[in-house]
């Protein structure tokens, strides 16, 4: 029992093995910082720097550096692992290699958990931006098909169709192959960037020094409470580490990816709060949090740049969809091949070179989660399932030096193991500040995945039936 539950894959047997994965090899390290930058630059740039500063005041400036810090020693690690064993599948099959199989499916479990969420949780929220388009040129949707089962001014809502809608449309884009997807992803991102980059360029000119005054108004406490808050702005990085079975030269590319989509995002981060927080007093924010760019703006009469603001956050929303349904895809493949899950989801697309059935399968899942349940009260789920596999990632980097010390390591994370501890504790520390509710959820989640392990996943795993 104790043997099966945590045996491990051989690694060098992984590595080998990636080398007639089916899938296109077709994306360098460009394309990987862009996938990086398209999956973390969406609506926590435009949302949250403004729930941050009612919470932190001025001072959310230090909470997206201690998010980003904590990012960083996590991303150094992912590095590392990347590199090193460059299969597709993330923490979990770098889990499945050092920490055995019974760990490795539950981080799995973890990570579909998060990609899953965050696919629904976006394609809802840019269903808003989508309506009030659409209201704008006069086409107008019956309110029953406007959000998820409940009530809106009154009226009786039952399905989110614009939600739906553009998660079959991102899915319908990643069926077709890799190529395709990342054209649309690479326009996307810079055009999403550049809009970000003017905001950035002409709100300096408006700036009052007096705003940021005083600096930190509620405590260091609140800072702290906000970084846990903003952390939800990093989350997608590490789905770059999915796509090592289509990179070129995943042993290079993969980590520069990785390390350059990070630091990319958290400049961005820091120099938009920086603007707004010196644009008006953090308190104004109150009451405007689901738009504080928009609103900083309008404060200061640049209502111009408004309508930049709004493609910024349509084309920032439509790539973390695509991102996070890709990286969705590919763990989901992973732990099929290793039999976990029906080994009928990775079927390849011999043409496209693509999982097609698997891609299908979770874009009409997404579709419908984001479609049919409101997420808003769930939605820090996705924080704590990334911040769980970070921890997992740093762990076993640890591991792996001290069990595989002589293994090629094309990068290597400096300050071992300085660097995975403060992951481990960092990220660790941000995981206890989110809320009582979030941890049952997270709890009832991880249970549901232990049923799964043992009901089915373990009968039918490959490794399993091997020994």
């Amino acid at each position: 029992m104790r043997m099966s539950l945590f045996q491990k894959k051989d690694i060098r047997a992984l590595i080998a093995s990636q080398s007639n994965s089916g899938l296109k090899r077709d994306l360098g390290a460009w394309d990987l910082t862009l996938l990086g930058v398209g999956a973390v630059v969406g609506t926590g740039i435009f949302v949250l720097s403004g729930t941050g500063a009612i919470m932190a005041g001025p001072g959310v400036i230090i909470s997206f550096i201690i998010a980003g810090l904590a990012c960083l020693f996590a991303a150094l690690t992912y590095a590392e692992f990347a590199s090193t064993v460059p299969v597709s599948g993330s923490a979990y099959t770098y889990a499945y290699a050092t920490l055995g199989e019974f760990f490795a499916f539950l981080i799995g479990w973890d990570l579909i958990s998060e990609y899953l969420l965050a696919v629904s949780a976006v394609a809802a929220g840019w269903s808003g931006y989508a309506q009030a388009f659409l209201e704008s040129v006069g086409v107008h949707i019956p309110t029953a098909l406007t959000g998820a089962p409940g009530a809106v001014d009154g009226v009786n809502t039952f399905f989110n169709l614009p939600a739906f809608f553009i998660v079959m449309v991102i899915t319908l884009l990643l069926s077709l192959g890799v190529k395709e997807s990342k054209r649309l992803n690479n326009v996307m991102v810079v055009i999403k960037v550049l809009v970000i980059a003017l905001i950035i360029g002409v709100g300096v000119f408006y700036m009052e020094p007096a705003n940021w005054k005083p600096f930190i108004p509620h405590g260091w406490g609140n800072v702290f409470s906000a970084a846990a808050l903003v952390f939800f702005a990093f989350l997608g990085f590490d789905a770059v580490s999915t796509a090592a079975e289509e990179t070129k030269n995943p042993a290079k590319d993969l980590p520069r990816g990785i390390i350059y989509s990070l630091l990319i995002c958290t400049v961005l981060y820091i120099l938009i709060t920086l603007v707004i927080t010196g644009l008006v007093p953090s308190e104004s924010f109150i009451g405007h949090e689901d738009r504080p760019v928009a609103f900083a703006l309008e404060a200061i009469n640049l209502n111009w740049l408004i309508i930049l603001v709004t493609i910024g956050t349509v084309l920032g929303m439509m790539t973390v969809i695509l991102v996070m349904l890709y990286g969705l895809t590919r763990v989901i493949l992973s732990i099929s091949r290793d039999g976990l899950f029906p080994r009928s989801l990775a079927k390849m697309n011999e043409k496209r070179q693509v999982p097609t059935r698997v891609t299908w399968v979770c874009g009409i899942v997404a579709g419908l989660i984001g479609g049919l349940v409101p997420l808003t009260k769930i939605a820090t789920l996705v924080n704590m399932g990334t911040l769980a596999a970070f921890v997992t990632v740093a762990i076993a980097v640890l591991v792996l030096r001290k069990t595989e010390p002589d293994l090629p390591r094309k990068f290597k994370t400096p300050f071992v193991p300085l660097v995975p501890i403060l992951a481990v504790v960092s990220c660790g520390y941000l995981m206890l500040l989110l809320g009582g509710t979030t941890w049952i959820f997270f709890g009832i989640w991880i249970l549901l995945g232990v049923i799964v392990y043992f009901a089915y996943g373990r009968k039918h795993s490959l490794l399993y039936k091997k020994q």
